[in-house]
């Protein structure tokens, strides 16, 4: 099994090629601009791991949550790289990868994407646990006392926020890794994801509210 995973959900973007559970491999780039540069970095991860795209076997992606045209952008070239090369296409939640990829064994852990908008898309705990959106404070009465590890991308606000409510929290700023996007993705297998395309369609956007948009007279509103 050969994957290509890439996500550009959240800020930046991150590829990875593995074989068979091994990298071959990768890449991370900050900033924005994905829709410009996220095929040729695919394009270079390929090359770098002397993979042809022919011989790639399934295509995983992050669906989700996260900035709106950094979600648009990688599953559209997802989609687009499914269907011409004829493999599955594997859709995995933002969130389910922070949890992933975090490190405690003694902690709960809260995957964190800030929504800037005064809130949080955070997952609890580990695996498939439902994103939801939440204030600190509601996240603060959610788990309880609780110590827990909070992770993601400007991660170190929502952390600062829990210390203050009372709440013992260290933090891992850190965004998707791509290696354990591939590797969630293998879990389910090409032909589990190949059967769950053919009953479900391709994987769509994950969106835990309306898009935030700026109307010509500058005026901000969500439409569903």
């Amino acid at each position: 099994m050969t994957v290509l995973a890439f996500d550009c959900a959240v800020s930046g973007l991150g590829v990875a090629v593995m074989r068979d559970g091994v990298r071959l491999a990768s890449l991370s780039e900050g900033g924005r601009d994905q829709a410009a540069r996220l095929l040729p970095a695919i394009e270079a991860v390929l090359a770098d791991a002397a993979v042809d795209r022919r011989s790639l076997t399934l295509i995983a992606v992050t669906i989700g949550p996260g900035s709106f045209t950094g979600v648009r952008v990688g599953l559209a070239a997802a989609r687009g790289l499914a269907v011409g090369l004829a493999v599955p296409l594997a859709g995995i939640a933002t969130t389910a990868v922070l949890l992933a990829q975090a490190r405690s064994r003694d902690r709960l852990v809260i995957a964190a994407i800030d929504s800037r908008l005064g809130d949080w898309f955070c997952a609890i705990g580990e695996g498939d646990a439902a994103p939801c959106v939440t204030s600190a404070r509601d996240l603060a009465a959610r788990i309880a006392g609780r110590p827990c590890l909070v992770v993601g991308i400007g991660a170190r606000a929502l952390a600062d926020d829990l210390l203050a409510a009372g709440i013992d929290t260290i933090v891992e700023e850190a965004a998707p890794d791509p290696v354990a996007l591939a590797r969630l993705a293998g879990d389910m297998g090409v032909n589990g994801w190949h059967a769950r395309n053919t009953r479900e369609g391709l994987p769509r956007p994950l969106y835990l509210r309306g898009v935030n948009i700026t109307l010509p007279d500058g005026a901000r509103r969500t439409v569903d």
